[in-house]
């Protein structure tokens, strides 16, 4: 017998509670707990469920792990983000701002899949002559790929459980529902449950299943936060839209590591993949111009190239103004803090912008020494070399820090032709002896040290 009760439930955390608050209490928000209905089963007891459970004790070491099958996707770039490959019987949620391409990177792949696999595309958001015309803007021409518009995620786990497609493809989670719950498609419950269910379908059947989220206006998914737990794979779609380029990474993966990232740029064709980020991030950049210096970053295994833009400009008000675009604007002020108290360079009454070309955002300590002078050179309004990279953290004393990777950094540098390099002093005793010989590499104790080392 169901049994029906009433339950509020904040759309931002998913905290659920019997009586309903201005204020949720676990994240603090106003007015974001909302009226939900929840059926439950009272028919049956907790014994007799575990009388008729059918599940199955198996020894770790009996359990066969040869079988483990990835799925080429077609891009190189995906398939690094995701370690490897697709699994087999894997649940992925693919999230990103609207318009940023999640639903041209599925279809685009499509048309590799569908070579070899049996696709299923469903799509709660449009029709299948909408769907059509995107897909031949795209190249997508496979006659193998099944095109399913439904919104109801019963009926879809149904053709799943009955046809066995080899992957499943949902656009988007948000727009689903189960005709059993009473609240609206996009609640948290609904997106909750509907999660839940295409989970056990997915591994139940060994069946890949992608889901599309979407984000709210703070960048994070919408609906509870239980979602991303249940899944296995979470990426994310990063990049501004006005730009071209787009960065794939992978906050969660039970099968591979996170810190690898895909580089795409979007063209009217759809998402290309960017085989070489470092020499596309750099291309175009000013020459013989203040206020600029090439720093290279690590995301997961590779090495990428990023240009740093600093501008100090006198400040027409009281209180100079600070701007970070792709840094932290935290890390910034700090930075212009130990420059005027350690190296003597005065930023009281400029205005300091500082700008990561290309939509990256450099989050890692190493790009502090390319901040740090790229501001200085526009202070001075001194240009630092073309052919220089720097890379290095900046201590509260001014001191240049040790960073790691150092020498797949340089090896980076080195083969994209540049022909001074300025480390933290520290790193230079791990370096082999008589490896880089096209490079010179200078090493610096403090940020005066980097500086004059870098207009020379």
């Amino acid at each position: 017998m169901a049994k029906t009760k009433t339950v509020y439930i904040c759309s931002q955390c998913g905290y659920e509670t019997p009586k309903w608050y201005g204020k949720c209490p676990t994240c603090g928000e106003w007015d974001t707990l909302n009226e939900e209905q929840i059926i439950t089963e009272t028919n049956k007891s907790s014994k007799n469920r575990l009388t008729h459970s059918s599940g199955k004790v198996l020894s770790l070491s009996k359990i066969d792990s040869s079988s483990e099958m990835r799925y080429n996707t077609g891009m190189g770039e995906l398939n690094r983000v995701l370690g490897g490959g697709l699994v087999k019987g894997s649940l992925v949620l693919l999230c990103g701002d609207p318009g940023i391409g999640k639903s041209t990177i599925l279809l685009q792949i499509c048309e590799l899949l569908s070579q070899n696999l049996s696709v299923l595309y469903v799509s709660g958001e449009e029709s299948a002559y909408q769907i059509k015309m995107r897909a031949k803007r795209l190249g997508v021409t496979s006659e193998a790929l099944a095109i399913m518009c439904e919104t109801d995620a019963e009926i879809i786990c149904e053709y799943i459980r009955t046809e066995k497609p080899d992957i499943v493809m949902i656009d988007s989670v948000q727009t689903m529902s189960i005709s059993d719950v009473s609240s609206t498609a996009g609640s948290v419950t609904q997106v909750r449950e509907c999660t839940n269910l295409f989970m056990r379908t997915a591994k139940n059947n060994d069946v890949s299943i992608i889901l599309v989220g979407h984000v709210n206006k703070d960048g994070n998914i919408a609906g509870p936060k239980v979602l991303e737990h249940i899944v296995d794979t979470v990426l994310y779609f990063e990049g501004e839209r006005n730009l071209s380029y787009r960065i794939l990474r992978a906050a969660k993966n039970r099968f591979g590591s996170t810190n690898e990232i895909g580089v795409f740029e979007m063209t009217n064709k759809g998402l290309q993949e960017v085989e070489s980020p470092s020499l596309a991030m750099i291309s175009g950049r000013p020459l013989n111009v203040s206020g600029t210096c090439v720093t290279c970053l690590i995301e997961g295994s590779r090495p990428i190239l990023a240009e740093v833009q600093g501008l100090a400009t006198a400040s027409g008000f009281g209180n100079p103004r600070r701007m970070a675009a792709g840094f932290d604007y935290n890390r910034m002020a700090m930075l212009i803090a130990i420059l005027e108290k350690r190296a003597g360079y005065f930023f009281s009454n400029m205005d300091c912008y500082v700008n990561i070309v290309g939509g990256l955002r450099a989050d890692e300590p190493a790009s502090d020494l390319a901040v740090a002078l790229s501001i200085i050179s526009s202070l001075k309004d001194s240009i630092i070399d073309s052919s220089t990279i720097v890379f290095g953290e900046i201590g509260l004393a001014g001191e240049i820090r040790t960073v790691n990777n150092c020498e797949q950094r340089i090896r980076e540098c080195e083969r994209l032709g540049f022909k001074k390099c300025i480390i933290p002093r520290q790193n230079i005793k791990k370096l082999p002896k008589d490896e880089f010989k096209d490079i010179e590499i200078i090493g610096v104790r403090n940020v005066r040290e980097a500086f004059e080392s870098a207009v020379e």
